[in-house]
């Protein structure tokens, strides 16, 4: 385990896990104001559909701990992550920590000409359930990349309508 992951509390969360999703957008707009709308934990409730997040420990910043709640109807899955590491306007570090949901993230913002940002979501999930979760996993991947790419296009489009920050 790293020194941040033993720092952090988060354990072998910190380690990537083998399911692995990248998500990419282009915005239109300056990378610090990507990275601040990004970072702004509560309002991913608003582009990350029927999830609910909100700060639970600290500010936000490095060493915070944030909750999601994902319901749909009966299902509810709670996701619990550390930010790790935050590099303004460039990167945020994360953990998911919770019981389900575990391994490291990160979004990067790469400044681009013409104002753009290159946002590149990246998230290294330990598969529960032992060989039924690696087996299980090509199936799911898709569904995963496609949910991961629609919330990033439903940020982007927050932010160039100037709806985030």
């Amino acid at each position: 385990m790293s020194a941040a992951g033993s720092a952090q509390g988060v354990g072998d969360a910190a380690q990537p896990g083998a399911g692995e999703v990248t998500a990419t957008v282009i915005v239109s707009a300056p990378a610090a104001r990507v990275f601040a709308a990004f970072v702004d934990w509560e309002k991913q409730s608003e582009w990350i559909p029927f999830t609910t997040v909100r700060v639970v420990e600290g500010d936000g910043g490095q060493g915070s701990l944030v909750e999601a709640v994902t319901a749909l109807g009966p299902a509810v899955l709670r996701d619990e992550l550390r930010v790790v590491r935050v590099n303004a306007p460039y990167e945020v570090r994360v953990v998911h920590c919770g019981k389900v949901l575990r391994g490291p993230g990160v979004m990067r913002c790469t400044p681009m000409s013409g104002e753009r940002t290159q946002v590149v979501l990246h998230e290294w999930f330990h598969l529960p359930g032992g060989t039924a979760g690696r087996l299980a996993w090509p199936v799911l991947w898709p569904g995963s990349k496609l949910g991961f790419t629609g919330a990033l296009k439903k940020f982007g489009r927050l932010v160039e309508q100037g709806r985030l920050p």
